[in-house]
């Protein structure tokens, strides 16, 4: 083997051992006085009973990748069964996105300059109050704590109240103001969208709410996703009497 042979090898083992220190560690914890069966894509899911965790390991260069929960869930011994909110291909291991209205941890690791990015979008609508932080290597400026705590789910627009949460109006309406369908440029700010920028100031509130919404952290951060953080407001007592067969 030629020296530079050696060298080359070296240098992409060295590369790859860089690359696989960069994976990110998700700690997702349930808050919550009621059972959320979290969900991530990529991921599966879990049920997490109120103070349970789940630890979540991805890998460096995930992209258009999304934590969220679901609520009023029944599933039987094999996994099979259905949410109220957020389900996902009626299975508690989810292969695919889940159906709104859910709140949703948004990231992609190892991006441009070796970013992660990442955001809490209410694009999907809203179900349960979310907080989206890293627990390394940042704390400040661009790489910080994100929390969208309020009471949308009782201050919802009578257009968007949905069984367990708030829609996004693009569910509702399926038009090009609300959805941006037509590309970029092609929609703005509406009095909908508003209604979630007030409430949750550094969360998506429509599809191309990027500049206030859109964060960036050191690839190599781990990173944290609470349903309910404090300062949440209260739930009505029926979701704490959710059942579920597992």
């Amino acid at each position: 083997m030629s020296y530079l042979t050696k060298f080359l090898s070296s240098s992409l083992l060295l590369s790859l051992l860089f690359i696989s220190t960069k994976a990110a560690n998700f700690e997702i914890r349930n808050n919550c006085p009621y059972t959320v069966w979290a969900a991530a894509s990529p991921g599966g899911g879990r049920r997490l009973d109120r103070g349970q965790t789940w630890n979540l390991n991805v890998p460096a260069g995930t992209a258009m990748a999304r934590i969220w929960g679901r609520t009023n869930c029944n599933f039987d011994g094999s996994g099979q069964g259905r949410c109220q909110t957020g389900d996902c291909t009626g299975g508690l291991v989810c292969r695919g996105w889940g159906v709104p209205p859910n709140t949703l941890a948004e990231y992609a690791l190892n991006q441009f300059g070796n970013l992660d990015f990442y955001d809490i979008s209410l694009v999907d609508g809203f179900n349960i109050p979310i907080e989206f932080s890293p627990t390394s290597g940042g704390g400040s400026g661009k790489c910080q704590a994100l929390l969208c705590t309020a009471d949308i789910n009782g201050q919802c627009p009578n257009q968007l109240r949905a069984p367990g949460g708030c829609n996004n109006p693009c569910t509702v309406f399926k038009t090009n103001e609300y959805c941006c369908t037509n590309g970029q440029g092609s929609c703005g700010p509406t009095t909908f969208s508003r209604f979630f920028k007030d409430r949750c100031p550094t969360s998506y509130s429509y599809p191309q709410d990027d500049p206030s919404s859109t964060f960036t952290c050191p690839g190599g951060t781990n990173y944290r996703v609470v349903f309910c953080p404090r300062g949440s407001p209260h739930f009505p007592l029926e979701m704490v009497g959710e059942k579920s067969v597992e």
